[in-house]
């Protein structure tokens, strides 16, 4: 299927590892030019030399994302090099391991610094990314949720931030001015996914009770990968996908029937 994204200029945010990573070289396949951000250089660094081998431009950027200056920062090289930003994708995130099982226990310090890594990070490279958008008339801004910001379950101050995602993609998309700019703004919910380095594979190796109940929820009896993910994700980056907006889509093998 011809995607008509070739040569259009994309930023992933969180894009030096797991679902970012796989999403940056999937916008790569399909011809488009990538910049990414994170905290890891030497994991940006890896990626952007992956990217280049698929013949695109990249662009790769250490950033912490709870500091707005390096926000600015990000934006500004990628005007610089890239002149604008056609793809959005807020990928980073993170919390839904923080915390206290037992929930008044946990500090609203966790609460704050997780609806700022993920809703307030989504928000602020959303408003940079917009201008852009509208100059062009056409633009994609794709945001990583959570099934269990979708459907409830996990930790609150984690779902919250998701939820607030999910509501943010949905509000921009019914606003007519940016609808008929050619913007369009979805959100993908993962399951459980399989990422190098995570609690997830530590689970896996040790068998775990927690990763047993996980695998006996999912219809599919598997947990995703990331390119499953990054798959969807380009998919609605793309023309066949104009008529999409403000959707949330489950990527979860069926897991969010449970809830």
């Amino acid at each position: 299927m011809e995607l008509d994204i070739k040569n259009k200029y994309a930023l992933v945010t969180g894009g030096s590892h797991g679902i970012g990573r796989a999403i940056a070289l999937s916008l790569a396949r399909e011809g488009c030019n990538v910049a990414i951000c994170a905290l890891d250089k030497e994991g940006i660094d890896s990626v952007v030399k992956e990217i280049e081998l698929k013949g695109v431009k990249a662009v790769g950027i250490v950033c912490d994302v709870l500091k707005s200056e390096d926000i600015d920062k990000v934006m500004k090289e990628i005007s610089d090099s890239f002149k604008t930003i056609d793809i959005l994708i807020n990928n980073v995130g993170g919390g839904g391991r923080w915390g206290s099982e037992i929930v008044e226990e946990t500090k609203e310090e966790v609460w704050l610094d997780v609806y700022n890594k993920n809703a307030m990070t989504a928000v602020r490279f959303t408003m940079k990314a917009i201008p852009f958008m509208r100059k062009q008339k056409w633009g994609r801004v794709v945001t990583i949720a959570s099934i269990h910001g979708l459907e409830g379950g996990g930790r609150p101050w984690f779902n919250m931030a998701k939820s607030a995602e999910i509501s943010l993609m949905k509000t921009l998309s019914m606003n007519p001015e940016l609808a008929k700019d050619g913007i369009t703004f979805n959100s993908v919910a993962p399951g459980p996914i399989m990422i190098e380095g995570t609690g997830w594979e530590k689970a896996k190796e040790e068998n775990s009770k927690e990763y047993q109940d996980v695998i006996k929820s999912i219809p599919s009896g598997r947990l995703g990968t990331p390119r499953e993910v990054a798959d969807v994700v380009v998919f609605l980056c793309s023309s066949k996908a104009s008529l999409v907006s403000g959707s949330c889509i489950a990527v979860d093998g069926g897991e969010s029937h449970k809830f």
